[in-house]
């Protein structure tokens, strides 16, 4: 696929790079571990392979294979969520999660992978090998990119991220339009002082999100 994008791209600067490779060397000790144990969970809850593999859009528009731990059953229809992506696109609604409205695709641990953002460690991979940084906007799909209207190809001007401006500053309370608008000013304002202070927000962030899914679940009848 050719690249839409316009213009030239600024170069990732060197403090991004090591930043990451700083923070995942330093995480390892927990990382793993914790990784050993989803990889277990997802292989005791749901047969089939632990990680799932889905093209993606980064810098420039270039693609890429992204990593993630297996949070749907086998052989899931995805045309489900990129339909309802495009929904979401076109119209001025909060980008919800189709895991808030119940999903049934997902396998037992599926919602709280997902709500946690458990499901994205395998994209560590991924910023091992230079696809993506800790800190960026959402990498999207090659048939979300296709839909992209020229002002909105300014996000793709730095690295997509495991988290993100818009990640820790609203997120599916948002629209489409707005998104873009917080990884477009992510991308003109980036420093290593707002990646730290992007990394430092995203734990409670999460933790939030997972207790938002929790209080949603319907109670057991005494």
């Amino acid at each position: 696929m050719g690249t839409k994008f316009p213009g030239n791209a600024s170069l990732i600067p060197v403090w991004k790079r090591i930043l990451d490779l700083s923070l995942i060397i330093l995480a390892l000790p927990i990382l793993l571990p914790l990784m050993a144990i989803i990889t277990l969970g997802i292989l005791v809850v749901s047969p089939g392979p632990v990680f799932f593999r889905q093209q993606r859009i980064g810098l420039l528009g270039r693609r890429f294979t992204c990593w993630k731990f297996r949070s749907m059953r086998v052989n899931a229809n995805v045309q489900i969520h990129e339909n309802y992506l495009k929904q979401l696109m076109q119209s001025d609604v909060p980008m919800t999660k189709m895991d808030a409205k119940g999903d049934p695709r997902l396998i037992p641990l599926g919602s709280l992978l997902r709500s946690s953002g458990l499901d994205e460690l395998p994209q560590l991979f991924n910023v091992l090998r230079g696809d993506m940084s800790i800190v960026g906007p959402r990498p999207c799909t090659p048939s979300e990119y296709e839909n992209y209207e020229p002002w909105q190809m300014e996000r793709f001007k730095t690295l997509p991220g495991l988290t993100g401006w818009w990640q820790v500053n609203g997120k599916n309370k948002t629209t489409f339009n707005q998104m873009i608008s917080m990884d477009i000013s992510y991308v003109d304002q980036r420093s290593f002082a707002m990646d730290l202070r992007i990394i430092f927000k995203t734990i409670p962030v999460l933790l939030g999100q997972i207790k938002e899914i929790a209080s949603k679940k319907p109670k057991a009848k005494q």
